[in-house]
């Protein structure tokens, strides 16, 4: 069944505008009768519709419950800026995996450093894949993309979190030990090309969050969230 998202839960009817109205209709040949998936919220409305114009399509609810495809666990993931175009990579995988949200971080040895103007283009691009990843992969929400933060900035907003995992190539506890069953919001930080500088290792563990090790093997800044991320997963047993 098709699923598109809208800014507002609906009450009895619903009235979809724009692209995504124009794709039902145009695009995917929808007719009045048919059904789709509004998603708001966490929440899936499923709609039967009663008629489409050029720009408009108005439906029905005929039912809602919240999205089996949410996890419980509200995970963010913290990602310091790696080079060339694989921080889109990462969005479209974290997303898939459940993430609830996805913040770029400026770290020592981050060779990507863009300017404003450019980072609000870069997130921009990154929150287009965000929501090409959620109708994908039958998310409840759209997860935000976040913009680009300093490391000093990430260790406090980690630090609000009810668990914060640093993963540390240096070493530290096995993600494998962690107890996320009565978990409800939890940051991830991983690093860009070349890790943490120790500095940053030592700073993220007075800071009380939690250096953590994804095994001996050494994995790429792109490989590393999303293993963090699918083990989390199933751990909180959202996997």
């Amino acid at each position: 069944m098709p699923r598109f998202f809208i800014e507002e839960p609906p009450a009895g009817e619903a009235l979809i505008r724009g692209e995504d109205a124009r794709h039902i209709g145009r695009s995917l040949r929808m007719k009045p009768g048919e059904e789709l998936t509004l998603c708001c919220g966490g929440t899936d409305h499923f709609c039967r519709i009663i008629s489409i114009t050029a720009d408009e399509v108005r439906c029905e609810v005929l039912s809602s419950e919240r999205s089996s495809a949410e996890p419980r666990l509200k995970l963010t993931l913290f990602q310091a800026l790696p080079k060339s175009d694989k921080m889109e990579l990462i969005v479209q995988k974290a997303v898939e995996l459940g993430a609830g949200r996805i913040v770029p971080v400026l770290t020592s040895r981050c060779v990507s450093r863009p300017d404003a103007a450019s980072a609000a283009k870069k997130c921009e691009r990154w929150q287009k894949i965000a929501l090409a990843a959620a109708k994908q992969s039958g998310r409840g929400i759209i997860p935000e993309v976040g913009g680009v933060i300093s490391f000093e900035d990430c260790l406090a907003a980690a630090g609000e979190y009810d668990r914060a995992f640093f993963c540390y190539e240096g070493g530290g506890e096995s993600l494998a030990g962690a107890d996320l069953s009565d978990t409800g919001t939890a940051a991830l930080i991983v690093g860009p090309e070349g890790g943490f500088e120790p500095s940053e290792a030592e700073a993220a563990s007075f800071a009380g969050l939690r250096l953590t090790s994804l095994g001996k093997r050494i994995l790429r800044c792109e490989t590393a969230p999303i293993a963090a991320i699918a083990a989390i997963m199933l751990l909180s047993g959202d996997l």
